[in-house]
């Protein structure tokens, strides 16, 4: 119905990663302040007045496009807050477990996962292209990961089970947002920004409820922090902006294919910005990566 917003896509994917790089740092420096959940709760919770205010600007504009709620709108985008939030958990768990690196290396896999599991349980199908260019682009990853795996990891490593329940619930959420997104029958950029309301408000609950049954106190640091909490929420959210658009207009598979590209500007800014060397391995990774962008853009 909207095919004239395809192209879209790609701009709301690159958004997401410019804004989930800054969120990602900023999240970094306000985690040595406060508990996980805490640094958890921030994004949620600073997030939901610009989500509100997004989507009401959007909304003005479309007011031709009106959403039709249903059942599917709010299972679907309360399975996708909850997988969101689990797989964020398992990824800090994985982070904090010795030789994490297999775990980490596997919650990488978040795009041939949603590609399978949309393939048998979402009616997402792509084409040839789209499915060689998702296991390239993981490939590529977990290359430059130096990722070895071994029956000892298999039988013993928790960060595994960690790692994959990571790359799982992100897999899922995704999933789960585009079936919330599409369910409402709306304008694309307007429906994304609905579920993007519905979850996050959501999601702020959960997590506050869990702040506060665990460690009341954080709330007094999460004030104390409120600039750096509110650079967190706002990026927080101009990223989610971008990935349910994205795959309101897209496969989710394929917009996390694309999403990958933050990879090669992680390396490039390490090596220009920061003057650290690249090895062969990583430069074998962008080039697998690059190489699963080129045959995403050839198969859409």
């Amino acid at each position: 119905m909207y095919s004239g917003d395809m192209d879209l896509w790609i701009a709301f994917t690159l958004l997401a990663v410019v804004m989930q790089s800054l969120r990602t740092a900023g999240q970094k420096q306000i985690a040595k302040k406060l508990s996980v959940e805490a640094t958890t709760l921030v994004r949620f919770v600073f997030g939901l007045p610009f989500a509100v205010l997004y989507s009401f600007v959007v909304g003005q504009s479309s007011l031709d496009s009106e959403p039709q709620f249903s059942p599917t709108f709010f299972l679907a985008g309360g399975l996708a807050g909850v997988a969101q939030i689990g797989a964020t958990l398992c990824l800090v768990k994985a982070l904090t477990i010795r030789n994490f690196a297999v775990g980490t290396a596997l919650a990488k896999t978040e795009a041939i996962l949603t590609a399978v599991l949309g393939t048998l349980f979402f009616s997402a199908t792509l084409s040839a292209l789209g499915y060689l260019s998702v296991v390239v682009g993981v490939a590529g990853l977990l290359v430059a990961s130096n990722w070895q795996l071994n029956w000892k990891d298999l039988l013993h490593n928790e960060s595994i089970k960690y790692g994959f329940g990571a790359g799982l619930g992100f897999a899922l959420a995704s999933l789960w947002i585009r079936d919330a997104s599409l369910s409402l029958n709306a304008y694309p950029v307007y429906s994304a920004s609905l579920v993007l309301v519905y979850m996050v408000f959501l999601q702020s609950c959960l997590c506050l409820v869990q702040v506060l049954r665990q460690n009341p106190s954080q709330l007094r640091l999460i004030l104390n922090n409120s600039l750096a909490s509110t650079f967190i929420g706002f990026t927080s959210v101009a990223g989610s902006v971008g990935w349910f658009t994205a795959m309101s207009l897209q496969e989710a598979a394929l917009v996390k294919t694309l999403g990958q590209i933050e990879f090669v500007v992680t390396l490039l800014i390490t090596y220009l910005y920061f003057g650290e060397k690249i090895n062969a391995r990583e430069y074998i990774g962008i080039m697998l990566v690059c190489a699963s962008i080129f045959l995403l853009l050839w198969s859409t």
